[in-house]
């Protein structure tokens, strides 16, 4: 007899071994129909699998984020069946899910077009409507290995040269096509109805430049077809939003190969990065932060002792000078304990906060380079708490207000917070991470927010809380930060004297609130069309002349503004005043102050917004008056428009 527990605690009990496919359908026809994997005791199986133990379970259908998953992944597959079947010499790579949908790489070297897209997606309809059964198959690697080779799928063979040579391997097989996967799978194509491919690009194999270039084909897929026509709504939205875009419609940045991963701020953009830069500056030293800077180029030691070159070796670059191997900083952490070790540090010395606008590089592989979202070279607004183990719920309760106060100053009021703990590859005793987890359990709890936890995704050296912005599309971007770390002070020898004259190690709180500038830059952007609030936008105001006859006046009013702080340009081209006004509003000034003989003789400017509202005559200093009240409402002005 074996006993089957469901989520809501119901059991069935069945007189002999059994599928998750015969379960659903034991509960009712619809499930059984709708069915589309199992949970067996948290882990995710095909229908087919067979229970022969008690055990708990959970019907997988479409309406679970997991079906879902599983939906994308086999349609991912799918979709590398049709293309072998209408391009036999393509060779197939990796296909997985990624947000809202997938990818798949393949290696052909004629490339694909955008007609090519419409012909698989046609194919793809025609192996629905075959509904062909998707059938697990477990063998040994040196099998696998045969079968691909004699198939040609040569970069399916490389990879299983790297499995472990005693691994069980699982392939799936759809008809006249076979790949190479873990599952699980949908039981059959006549699952996989609701798809669309949405783009094609290039991507080197495992990331690597000197590897060849595939061809990577993107799609997405859903339960049904309002999901879909709600998602690609969402896109067209969102590539219009597109940061790189305004980038260059804007001035603010550019990149290109020969700095691959880096940024090329213009001066429009880098007056934006500059005041993100300077606000956050401002609010860390009112909240008793200390403002450091470190070298970009630390000996190889350093990264073995903290434990990060084991953890991120391959992130990191690397020089070399005079025998000796340095890295070039990744991250802040480790040199911020190098200062804390300067000179004995007492217990009345904590909490000590140390912050830095470190510029870090991590070798990020090409493939997932993206503007100014994912980049190699970027900067954080990083910061390290020193403190004791009963200063850390204070120290991560104060944090957690500040960062709320700041994204309210961005216009960003959705947070989802998630707590992320213990990884399986790790430093420090399972008591440390038992107290460091349950610090933070505990000011989540006493601030009564609403959070999730993330089993198994914190750093390695210590759990931590992510906060992520739910954007006006809602895309979800994770920023924020504050992790507890036990164990990477006591690896760098931090010390201080405690109350009774002992020598202890501190806590250390990894934390930053917007995490990259660059990619909150980009997601701010984003966010706002390119129209960024007033505080942030690269010019507050443009002075524009009506005609050759006012320029002298025009430079006046520009100069008063800019000796007050305001960030102005001035245009003073012998060109209509329509096509001016025009121009300045798309590239998204908040203020267009136009001045004429009138204006000039009164002493006055006549303002109208970058949304065509005609604010009229006004003083000069009603007109300041009215701009540092638009400054000073920051991000919040979104909530009022």
């Amino acid at each position: 007899m074996i006993s089957v527990t469901f989520p809501d605690g119901s059991k069935r009990q069945f007189d002999q071994s059994i599928s998750i496919s015969d379960i659903a359908s034991n509960i009712g026809t619809s499930l059984g129909r709708a069915a589309l994997a199992g949970m067996v005791n948290g882990i995710l199986v095909d229908i087919s699998y067979i229970i022969e133990q008690d055990s708990n379970v959970a019907i997988i259908t479409s309406e679970d984020s997991d079906g879902l998953s599983i939906i994308r992944h086999s349609t991912s597959h799918m979709m590398a069946q049709a293309v072998k079947r209408l391009f036999p010499k393509v060779k197939i790579t990796i296909g997985p899910v990624v947000d809202n949908g997938f990818y798949y790489d393949f290696s052909y070297t004629e490339g694909f077009t955008k007609d090519d897209l419409i012909n698989i997606e046609e194919c793809m309809a025609q192996l629905v409507r075959e509904d062909i059964p998707i059938v697990r198959e477990e063998i040994s690697r040196e099998i696998a290995i045969r079968k691909f080779h004699d198939l040609g799928e040569t970069y399916k063979v490389e990879i299983l040269k790297g499995f472990p040579e005693d691994e069980t391997i699982s392939l799936y097989h759809q008809g006249d096509f076979m790949d190479l996967c873990r599952g699980p799978h949908v039981p059959s194509t006549g699952k996989l109805k609701v798809f669309k491919l949405t783009k094609l690009a290039g991507a080197y194999w495992k990331g690597n430049s000197n590897n060849e270039m595939l061809q990577r084909v993107y799609g997405t897929a859903w339960q049904n077809d309002k999901a879909l026509k709600v998602y690609m709504a969402r896109l067209e939205e969102s590539e219009r939003r597109d940061h790189r875009k305004y980038g260059k419609d804007l001035d603010l940045f550019h990149h290109q190969e020969e700095a691959a991963g880096m940024v090329f701020w213009h001066d429009k953009g880098w007056r934006i990065f500059c005041e993100v830069e300077s606000y956050i500056r401002n609010v860390l030293r009112k909240n008793g932060y200390q403002e450091v800077r470190t070298p970009q180029v630390v000996d190889h030691s350093l990264w073995k002792k903290s434990g990060h070159w084991n953890n991120f070796g391959d992130m990191i670059f690397s020089t070399y000078s005079e025998n000796r191997g340095y890295a070039i900083k990744p991250m802040n952490c480790p040199c911020h304990i190098q200062i804390f070790n300067q000179g004995l540090k007492s217990y009345r010395d904590l909490p000590l906060r140390m912050a830095e606008f470190g510029s870090c590089h991590r070798n990020e592989l090409s493939g997932t380079l993206h503007g100014l979202m994912r980049l190699r070279s970027f900067t954080q607004d990083d910061a390290h708490i020193f403190c004791t183990e009963d200063q850390i719920q204070d120290e991560v309760s104060a944090f957690i207000d500040l960062l709320q106060d700041v994204y309210i100053d961005f216009g960003f009021n959705d947070i989802i917070i998630r707590l992320s703990t213990r990884p399986k590859n790790r430093v420090g005793s399972d008591e440390v991470w038992d107290k460091a987890e349950y610090a933070l359990k505990e000011v989540l709890n006493d601030k009564n927010l609403n959070w999730d936890c993330l089993l198994g995704e914190g750093a390695f050296y210590g759990p931590k809380i992510e906060f992520s912005l739910k954007d006006c599309l809602g895309r979800v971007w994770q920023c924020g930060t504050i992790q507890v770390d036990f164990s990477m002070p006591e690896r760098l020898d931090a010390t201080y004297v405690a109350e009774d004259g002992s020598k202890q190690v501190p806590v250390m709180l990894h934390r930053a609130i917007l995490g990259s500038l660059e990619r909150f830059i980009g997601i701010l952007i984003e966010e706002h069309a390119g129209a960024l609030p007033t505080w942030l936008a690269p010019h507050q105001a443009v002075v524009i002349a009506i005609s050759q006859n006012h320029i002298e006046y025009a430079q006046k009013v520009a100069r008063r503004l800019q000796d007050i702080g305001f960030r102005v340009d001035i245009d003073l081209r012998n060109e209509t005043i329509g096509r001016k006004i025009r121009e300045h509003t798309l590239l998204h000034v908040p203020y267009l102050v136009v001045v004429g003989s009138r204006e000039a003789q009164k002493d006055t400017v006549a303002v109208r917004t970058r949304k065509g509202v005609d604010l009229g005559a006004m003083k000069f200093d009603d007109f300041v008056s009215t701009l540092n009240k638009d400054v000073a409402r920051r991000g919040q002005i979104i909530l009022e428009d």
